[in-house]
């Protein structure tokens, strides 16, 4: 069965919340709330939740350990290298700053990670027109 042909298959589209797993609560909420600026919604029992665009983000804390990064969340942002000086000024470590991932035909795509509290790690991705290209880009 192809899903694409079946006009009754379920076609899931649209990502309405995304969770980790983090190991202090406390310390994660500040980080992504103070450091990252992200949009405080609400406390729950062991889960925090912050809201992105049309996209729910929770914060929770598990009762058995799991690894950090087996999951990026990439955030999509309108300039990439003023937003990598402004969170650095806030104090957030990159383990990669800002640079040309791929040239597509209408626009290059750049990226930069940084991680959180728990090492999960986080991309910026920014979609530059050909005749916007970052003055990094030209250095």
């Amino acid at each position: 069965m192809n899903p694409e042909k079946d006009e009754s298959a379920v076609h899931l589209e649209t990502v309405g919340q995304i969770a980790i797993t983090v190991t202090n609560l406390e310390r994660s909420r500040s980080f992504y709330w103070n450091r990252l600026g992200m949009k405080f919604l609400f406390d729950a029992p062991n889960m925090a939740f912050f809201q992105c665009g049309t996209v729910r983000f929770m914060l929770g804390t598990a009762s058995k350990p799991a690894p950090p990064g087996g999951t990026i969340i990439y955030f999509r942002v309108d300039d990439i290298h003023a937003t990598h000086a402004a969170l650095a000024a806030r104090g957030v470590e990159f383990m990669q700053k800002p640079h040309l991932v791929a040239r597509m035909p209408e626009h290059d795509l750049w990226m930069a990670f940084l991680a959180d509290p728990d090492q999960n790690p986080i991309g910026l991705m920014c979609e530059v027109k050909r005749d916007e290209a970052p003055a990094a880009e030209a250095a």
